[in-house]
């Protein structure tokens, strides 16, 4: 079924007109003549279900159980293009290892590849752009996923670890959306997973990419993680795609990495200086202290979602090498258990965090702000929170 067959003369209800539900009217007008589309922002129990024939929800709105009427963007364009979609999923690593991927592929294959998805490109602005021979990267979100019915033809899940507990609730909650990547797989499909990601049922071809085994590659990215990213877009490449290895190799080695994710931002009076603004979980500090050379400060807190940080505070005690400053919410929670330790700090705002990095940090050592914690509440996203970052830093 065609985009005009489903849609055409249908009434359609927009719940939620951030930039992908105004994405999702332009797409309509574009495509297809509904009877009508209107818009919605309120809570579920003022949509009159019965005036519509389809309802797009946006990701970001929580909706608990399922609904034959409620459709997604994802949903939509999976239902068109699945056979040309690489779904990328995880905890951690989506949009590095989906633009490392689009990288690779971009080089490599003499095809049109692009990049969208959670990274920042509504899908439906593609939607009359893929064709036969487009291979399509989709960075997808737990929310993009959770009520989906369909999955992408290539599916990766790096990693999972507790996040978005505050939409989810439960753990269990927040793995099951993350689990349609590849639950609606068929068998010519290739599913390509971490090893610290519990079992999924699915039909596909099932590779196992362990995080203890990662080959070496020759990366301008720091880490052990981005090596692991390196290397499920080294499989993906050579197994899906037929791409010999050397050529591969080769062009991640001109990949540079994405903003806020590790990112060396400069030197001030001494200090290498960098932001991590995207870590949200507290493996992400830590594999961001192990992956930065000379590092002795990070800068840790936000907004407090409930998440458990008892690896993280196990870590601080362990490791009296760095100095840990904390500050907003999430950060006072772990200073309390960790206020006995005199190489751990706590000041209220990253302003203070940063001019107190200055002060004790020893010139020819290196600084990161490497959060452990979500942005909101404090700052529009983590980007401005990288942006403010470098700009108290001097840079």
């Amino acid at each position: 079924m065609n985009i005009q067959e489903k849609f055409g003369n249908k009434r359609i209800l927009i719940w939620g007109f951030g930039r992908e539900g105004q994405s999702t009217k332009h797409f309509l007008s574009r495509c297809c003549t509904p009877a009508c589309v209107d818009v919605f922002e309120g809570k579920r129990d003022g949509i009159d279900e019965d005036a519509y024939d389809f309802i797009i929800k946006s990701p970001g709105i929580v909706m608990e159980e399922e609904h034959p009427k409620y459709t997604s963007q994802t949903e939509i364009f999976l239902e068109e293009h699945r056979d040309r979609v690489i779904g990328v999923t995880g905890t951690k690593g989506k949009s590095t290892t989906a633009s490392m991927l689009r990288h690779v592929l971009g080089r490599c294959l003499n095809k049109k590849v692009i990049l969208l998805g959670n990274i920042g490109e509504p899908c439906l602005d593609y939607f009359d752009e893929v064709d036969d021979e487009t291979v399509v990267v989709f960075e997808m979100s737990c929310h993009q996923l959770a009520h989906t019915k369909v999955s992408p033809h290539v599916a990766l899940f790096l990693n999972l670890y507790e996040e978005h507990l505050d939409y989810y609730k439960t753990f269990e909650k927040y793995f099951e959306a993350k689990t349609h990547v590849t639950a609606y797989q068929k068998a010519d499909d290739f599913f390509f997973v971490g090893d610290n990601v519990p079992e999924i049922a699915t039909k596909a071809r099932k590779t196992v990419i362990c995080f203890d085994e990662t080959p070496a590659y020759e990366l301008k990215v720091l880490g052990q993680h981005n090596a692991y990213n390196a290397d499920f877009v080294y499989t993906v490449a050579t197994t899906v795609y037929g791409i010999d290895g050397e050529s591969v190799r080769e062009a991640l080695k001109s990949f540079d990495g994405l903003a806020h994710r590790l990112q060396y931002i400069g030197e001030k009076e001494g200090i290498s200086f960098y932001d991590d603004s995207i870590s949200t979980i507290p493996n992400a500090t830590i594999r961001a202290l192990e992956s930065t050379p000379h590092a002795k400060t990070v800068l840790v807190g936000g907004m407090d979602r409930g998440i458990c940080y008892d690896r993280l505070i196990s870590y601080m005690r362990e490791h009296d090498e760095y100095f840990y400053i904390c500050s907003y919410d999430s950060g006072r929670r772990i200073y309390e258990e960790v206020s006995d330790l005199a190489y751990c700090k706590y000041v209220a705002t990253l302003e203070e965090a940063v001019a107190l990095a200055k002060e004790i940090t020893p010139r020819g050592m290196a600084c990161i702000l490497s959060p452990a914690s979500a942005s909101y509440g404090y700052f529009k996203n983590f980007e401005q929170r990288g942006e403010m970052f470098r700009q108290y830093a001097g840079l």
